[in-house]
């Protein structure tokens, strides 16, 4: 997906639409939300939106994408259990974060039947943050805090699937406790 042109748009305008997607996301379920409803809460008119983006998953992409830098944070204190909790818990605090109820509620949703949404949210979301999980997990891997002959692309699956699970088909909540459950179970096993 080619994003829109930044020197071909007002940044006041801009970010009045990605906060007025963000807010009616809130508000009510994603298929609810319409352009033509964005566009009036952001005080533009429809055509700028749809010179800008070519759907509403794609301004909630770019939202989200220009909020979540928070969870791009990996700590490394030396103690990768420690350090997994600690951005997990970040992952589980955005995932109960009313802004981000348009990723939980729709996006993932959209990236279903759209796959330039879908391949958005892995180049924009996922994959740095699973980018940097695999440095982390290789660092402890060369100091033997975790097992060498494992992939870490499949120690991320292992890890973050759970929150995903419960977030996309509210089996549970998505809580901190989930996160110390998770990691208990990766780093000592179900064996008794």
């Amino acid at each position: 997906m080619t994003p829109p042109n930044p020197d071909r748009r007002s940044e006041r305008a801009r970010r009045a639409i990605l906060d007025a997607a963000l807010e009616l996301c809130q508000e009510q379920p994603f298929a609810g939300v319409t352009m033509e409803g964005i566009a009036k809460r952001a005080g533009v008119g429809k055509q700028t939106i749809y010179r800008w983006w070519p759907s509403k998953a794609a301004i909630l992409l770019e939202a989200i994408t220009d909020r979540g830098t928070g969870t791009l944070d990996f700590p490394d204190t030396g103690d990768i259990v420690a350090d997994l909790r600690s951005q997990m818990s970040e992952v589980v605090r955005a995932f109960n974060d009313p802004m981000f109820a348009a990723y939980n509620r729709g996006l993932i949703a959209a990236a279903q039947s759209d796959p330039e949404i879908a391949a958005g949210i892995v180049k924009t979301i996922i994959e740095p943050r699973v980018d940097l999980c695999i440095e982390r997990l290789e660092k402890a891997q060369q100091a033997g805090a975790v097992r060498r002959d494992l992939d870490p692309r499949d120690i991320v699956e292992l890890l973050y699937a759970p929150l995903y699970y419960r977030l996309l088909l509210h089996t549970r909540p998505v809580t901190p406790d989930q996160v110390d459950t998770i990691l208990k179970l990766s780093f000592t096993g179900i064996e008794a």
